[in-house]
């Protein structure tokens, strides 16, 4: 299946300012390690035929936030803009996917530069022609953590792993989210101050 605006691995995409070398820095500085990578791949198996049900309760939630809805609603009507989040939610789902395969390259890399510059006013809504809001407030984008990570929970226990299986799948994705957006924050940060 081909996800329109899905460029991971593109080599039109330009490479990560943060380099591999950065990254496993990061990795220590959240207690990010080989378990983790091994409970994020263990979530693949646990997590791929529900992302359907868990963009449902991500989207409920931003849907009822209208802070949140405002990136994704039109900027001079305020409407939201159903293209758009489709659009979005398809990227979302393979997200999910792509962060359970914890395939940390310079592909990855490049890739998550590529989403961070799409939250930012460098690139929002170019991918998809978009007319909303030109930039996801960076408060919004970090505190997303939390409910994304708190609400992913359930779902990793859904097909029987014991509790503490369930705890490290839970426990790498914080960590993974965490430096995700850390790597997302980069546009948004003065160059010498990242």
């Amino acid at each position: 299946m081909t996800i329109p605006g899905y460029t991971y691995g593109s080599s039109s995409l330009a490479r990560s300012p943060i380099t591999l070398d950065d990254f496993e820095r990061m990795k220590r500085s959240v207690l990010f390690g080989d378990d983790d990578v091994a409970a994020l791949r263990a979530s693949e198996r646990v997590l791929a035929d529900q992302t359907d049900a868990i963009l449902d309760v991500w989207y409920g939630f931003v849907g009822s936030q209208p802070h949140l809805l405002a990136s994704f609603s039109d900027a001079t009507t305020r409407a939201p803009l159903p293209g758009y989040l489709d659009a979005v939610r398809k990227r979302f789902g393979q997200w999910i996917l792509d962060t359970a395969r914890a395939e940390h390259d310079q592909k990855w890399l490049d890739y998550q530069h590529e989403i961070a510059l799409r939250h930012h006013r460098v690139k929002k809504n170019r991918t998809d022609g978009a007319s909303a809001a030109p930039i996801v407030p960076f408060r919004d984008l970090f505190l997303l953590v939390f409910p994304v990570t708190h609400t992913l929970r359930p779902f990793l226990a859904r097909k029987g792993d014991a509790p503490e299986q369930v705890e490290r799948m839970h426990q790498a994705w914080v960590k993974s989210c965490l430096l995700q957006v850390t790597l997302w924050s980069h546009p948004y940060v003065h160059p010498t101050d990242y």
